[in-house]
């Protein structure tokens, strides 16, 4: 590993200098990107200066420098955190041997399509979020959505960099494939459905960061430790960076139940929306709507192919070094619900060896975290005298992939017919009055110092400055 060289056209610390062919390959790539980036970028928003983050190490400390950037000046780049010396596999049937430095042969394909499945989950972030710019709350908070825009740009240009390194043949046609897919188009979508569905509003926005980027880190951490090096080093960088999408989301639906419950207690009515307020129901029909888009994001409870990569040392659990043992997977089973063999219809839990449900073995670690965070929201209502409280639907609701699709339940999980779906939509998931709602309070307010009336202000702002009293974004 080089030291940081932010003197190349593409800062970096992966030695481009030293190897002219990949800078050509990246340089490339970065031509192509920028007509991308000025085409489905966030809009209204080009050439002004930017309060933003940019990486200028990998260290824990001193990592990135703040300061004002002209948004089509932006200079993305390559890092990885440092390489350790004599680390060994932890997981699979490598566990204990060097990790690898260059990719064998024979991992390839699975190392090329995990690759460029993640890569297409970046330009799709950025293109769904696209309108938003148009309708910020505050400069605080077009601030926050450009910074998750050109850090989800800059985690394509990881997968990008490992594509052309490490993959070599075909890595520009997946290249040119990443950058030529659109989010929600008819033709030529992005590769996960959860990616085709626009953010038309902040309240999706906020859910968006809070549920999506929150299974990123998880897919993230399930390669942090991979055997294969440059892949591990590449997803703890990005990591770092993921951890503020997620605050955008967690703090941001934090201040929009701030502002219900206050305005509740104002007017002494569960009805804000008269007020331009967002009603606590409301907010539960959109965690309703986008919850099971990130359920389907996981994949199959059960998958061979998940056992396949654990077995091959590639991708492991979240957080793979907490578990006690990572050869055999032998230390328990998982229960999982399967099809009911017979003519019900139905459901049955079976008990499975771990091995055969990693998914399902991620996915529960994720949902527990999840709830755990939503019981901050919850103590919120409680000491508000104001409910029901806010709950994640079941894993059954509404879902388009797995075991479930195509199959109507409740959101508490319950089995019901097309008609009562039918029926309870409109108490279940966002209805087109809501949607309506949205677009006439979710005005944009870009005047230093001011903040819209649906949400309340944010605690802190970034980098120490005053929260709203700075112009992080000169218009």
């Amino acid at each position: 590993m080089t030291a940081v060289d932010l003197a190349c056209a593409i800062p970096n610390n992966v030695g481009l200098a030293q190897k002219p062919e990949l800078r050509r390959s990246l340089e490339w790539f970065g031509v192509e990107f920028r007509k991308w980036w000025f085409d489905c970028g966030p809009a209204g928003v080009r050439d002004n200066e930017v309060y933003l983050r940019t990486p200028v190490g990998v260290d824990a400390l001193g990592w990135a420098r703040y300061g004002f950037v002209p948004l089509s000046q932006y200079r993305w780049g390559v890092f990885q955190a440092h390489e350790k010396p004599g680390r060994l596999a932890l997981f699979g049937d490598i566990a204990g041997r060097p990790v690898w430095q260059t990719l064998p042969q024979a991992h390839r394909d699975y190392v090329r399509k995990l690759l460029v499945t993640q890569g297409d989950t970046e330009p799709g972030s950025v293109e769904q979020s696209r309108q938003l710019a148009l309708t910020a709350p505050s400069l605080y908070d077009l601030r926050n959505l450009l910074q998750f825009s050109v850090e989800e740009g800059r985690h394509l240009w990881a997968m990008v960099h490992l594509l052309f390194e490490h993959v070599g043949a075909g890595a520009r046609d997946d290249a040119e494939g990443l950058l030529a897919r659109r989010s929600g188009s008819a033709g030529n979508a992005r590769i996960l459905d959860a990616f085709n569905n626009p953010l038309q509003d902040w309240l999706s926005y906020f859910m968006w960061c809070f549920l999506a980027d929150r299974d990123g880190k998880y897919q993230l951490l399930s390669v942090s430790e991979s055997g294969f090096d440059p892949l591990a080093r590449s997803t703890q960088f990005m990591l770092t960076e993921e951890a503020h999408h997620m605050f955008i989301g967690e703090d941001g639906l934090r201040r929009v139940i701030q502002r219900t419950l206050d305005l509740m207690r104002e007017h002494d009515t569960d009805d804000v929306a008269p007020h331009g307020g967002i009603n606590l129901a409301t907010i539960q029909r959109f965690f309703n709507f986008w919850a099971p888009r990130i359920y389907d994001l996981f994949g199959s409870d059960e998958s061979p192919r998940a056992a396949d990569a654990f077995f091959a040392g590639i991708k492991g659990r979240s957080h793979e070094s907490n578990y006690d043992e990572h050869v055999r997977l032998d230390e328990g089973t998982v229960s999982v619900e399967r099809r009911s063999p017979d003519a019900s219809g139905g459901f049955v839990a079976v008990q499975v060896p771990m091995k055969d449900a990693l998914n399902g073995v991620m996915r529960q670690a994720y949902l527990r975290e999840v709830t755990m965070l939503m019981r901050r929201w919850n103590k919120m209502l409680a000491r508000a005298g104001a409910g029901p409280e806010f709950r994640l639907p079941s894993q059954r609701f509404n879902r388009n992939f797995g075991v479930y699709a195509g199959q109507r339940f409740s959101p508490q999980g319950d089995p019901v017919d097309e008609a009562v779906f039918a029926a309870r939509r409109g108490v279940w998931l966002p209805t087109e009055e809501d949607r309506a709602h949205l677009r006439a309070v979710q005005q944009p307010v870009l005047g230093r110092g001011r903040v819209a009336g649906w949400l309340a202000p944010p605690a802190r702002g970034i980098n120490s400055l005053p929260a709203l009293d700075f112009d992080y974004v000169r218009l």
